[in-house]
């Protein structure tokens, strides 16, 4: 595949992830009119979440093997139109059984789209995909950025956010066009000497396992770090948002610059760094626990140290293993029952004892830690995992 080739693929798939990232993002901002159209309490539509986390489950476990079976672009490009239906369809809606299922339907070709982009990435750039994946999910986090700018920006001018969808909606019709006329990559192959390897399943469960951890930590604590201020009495609401704002704000910067990293570290030293400084940032918090300063700091720590984990563990394991498509399902799959189990565990806490979900948090990072530097240091591969 020549250089040209390469480049234009990876841009592809870096803007199919800011429209996923806006996706994303959009559901928060228009809860409370897609409350009014169904007529429903908006306590109710915590169903919506849900339902979409179940269909992420569900395109996760799917879309691996679709990847492996079929070419890639014309399922992502697919997918992407499946979105963009959805999307037009969830402000038109008025009974909220019905806007649960699509939204779960949402959440499906969402997670296929994401399990692809991550997928042929590697497919296309191997052992070098390190720094390009971390561009990948950086695209996704300035995707979810401007989500709220498009709904302030449409109902400003308009006054009806069902103008959010469809807008969002018409600018992904043409990208999955784009994305259709883009041949595909082709599955890695694995090396020679490894083609008759057997499963390495302990190295497979152990990043599977790591998935699940670092996931649930990172949505336990963006998702309560804005209730612990409160509960703690160190912030009112705004000061609350505005320390939830520096958490993404944080991250969102961290992304970009671990794609220089990347060129210069190898993914383990860099996970390693991260879950290290991860830790030091909430020891901060739970130490220093009666100090605001010390809950702002150590929540843009979490942010920074936090930002490149992810892409940067998918390099990891490409390193590894072959990545087919239906191993880096598996960790789609880790990573999405981490993001939906941990986040509840830590909420059982949060209101009567703020600083145990944090501790808690500390536990699954430490032991995360330890899963990562024994798969670094004892589970050398002498053969490649293949599915």
């Amino acid at each position: 595949m020549s250089v040209d080739g390469k480049l234009v693929k990876t841009s592809a798939y870096y803007l199919v992830f800011i429209v996923i990232g806006m996706c994303v993002a959009i559901l928060g901002p228009t809860l409370p009119d897609l409350a009014r159209n169904t007529r429903s309490p908006i306590s109710h539509l915590s169903f919506l979440f849900t339902a979409r986390a179940l269909g992420y489950l569900i395109g996760a476990y799917l879309g691996g093997r679709i990847y492996d079976e079929f070419k890639g672009h014309p399922v992502m490009g697919g997918m992407l139109i499946a979105t963009a239906l959805f999307l037009a369809l969830i402000p038109q809606l008025e009974f909220l059984g019905v806007l649960i299922f699509v939204i779960l339907l949402l959440g499906i070709t969402e997670s296929v789209v994401d399990v692809g982009g991550n997928t042929l990435l590697v497919w296309i750039h191997k052992d070098k995909v390190s720094s390009y994946m971390n561009g990948l999910h950086f695209f996704f986090g300035v995707g979810g950025f401007l989500a709220p700018f498009l709904v302030a920006q449409v109902v400003k001018i308009n006054n009806n956010f069902s103008w959010s969808y469809w807008v969002l909606s018409a600018i992904i019709l043409p990208l999955a066009v784009l994305v259709f006329l883009i041949p595909s990559p082709s599955p890695k192959q694995a090396n020679e000497k490894y083609e008759n390897g057997s499963i390495n399943w302990l190295l497979v469960g152990s990043v599977i396992l790591f998935f699940f951890l670092w996931v649930g930590a990172e949505a336990g604590f963006s998702g309560w770090i804005y209730t612990y201020a409160l509960q703690s009495g160190l912030a009112d609401k705004t000061v609350a948002a505005y320390l939830t704002s520096a958490f993404w704000g944080a991250f969102t910067i961290a992304r970009l610059i671990s794609v220089l990293m990347a060129l210069k570290f190898k993914p383990v030293q860099i996970l390693f760094s991260s879950v290290v400084g991860t830790m030091g940032s909430l020891l901060i918090i739970v130490v220093y626990s009666d100090s605001y300063y010390a809950l702002l700091f150590g929540t843009i720590g979490v942010g920074v140290f936090m930002a490149s984990v992810f892409p940067t563990t998918l390099s990891f394991a490409e390193r590894r293993m072959v990545l087919t498509g239906r191993i880096t399902s598996f960790f789609f799959i880790g990573a999405g029952i981490g993001g939906m189990s941990l986040p509840w565990m830590m909420g059982q806490y949060i209101e009567s004892t703020p600083t145990i979900s944090l501790a808690i948090l500390i536990g699954n990072l430490a032991f995360a830690l330890l899963v990562l530097l024994w798969i670094t240091l004892w589970l050398r591969p002498k053969t490649i995992a293949r599915v």
